[in-house]
């Protein structure tokens, strides 16, 4: 029998890539208030990395899922919280506010590259486990296409772009804008397997103990 393993994220790319895995997890979306939560470190600590945001996202996440679980009727294991942001000229990008927001970013974008972080933090939760919280940041560097004006509204007017970290996808209708890249192509859908595997292992938890 598969190990419990809880998804701390609402991600649809996120869940698809574990199944795809072998891997059937338990969805427990937080509540956390990303905006807010990264405005009050940044005021208490300074400016932030991309990587510094994407793993304080990712444990805020896990953390508030792993303290609700009992009320969530979920029996304790092993819990995951994943974020993803864009890092393009030094700056931090997520989700992009509205369709004005995504055009310019691909605006910028276009022709370039960028590097997409993933932070990943694993609580564990098991009745016998560890009691371990850890975390890593998985990074793998974007090459985009050269698009025109017309190009970037028509892909914007799709709404993808609004619903993702960075406002592209490679494993959607974004794939086509994506040249290449360097790492982990799970990592730029949003959760990066091999990394997930040595956190599993830090906490001795074999990857196929993952699977059913």
């Amino acid at each position: 029998m598969a190990l419990p393993l809880v998804l701390a994220s609402a991600s649809p790319a996120r869940l698809t890539t574990l199944r795809a895995a072998g891997v059937e997890p338990t969805v427990v979306v937080s509540d956390v208030d990303e905006p807010a939560l990264v405005e009050r470190a940044e005021h208490e600590f300074g400016d932030l990395g991309a990587e510094d945001v994407a793993l304080l996202l990712a444990r805020a996440k896990c953390e508030a899922v792993a303290a609700t679980l009992g009320e969530e009727d979920v029996h304790p294991g092993l819990v995951l919280g994943c974020d993803s942001v864009l890092e393009l000229d030094d700056e931090v990008h997520g989700k992009p506010a509205d369709a004005a927001e995504a055009i310019a970013r691909w605006q910028r974008m276009r022709g370039r590259s960028g590097v997409l972080h993933t932070g990943h933090w694993l609580i564990d939760d098991r009745d016998d486990g560890t009691g371990a919280t850890i975390g890593a940041v998985a990074s793998t560097t974007v090459h985009f296409a050269d698009l025109d004006d017309a190009e970037i509204e028509a892909y914007v007017g799709t709404g993808e772009p609004l619903r993702v970290a960075g406002a592209f996808t490679i494993d959607g209708l974004g794939g086509a804008y994506v040249r290449g890249i360097e790492g982990d192509h799970h990592n730029v859908v949003g959760l990066s397997l091999p990394l997930l595997r040595e956190l599993l292992a830090d906490v001795g938890v074999a990857w196929r103990d993952l699977r059913g």
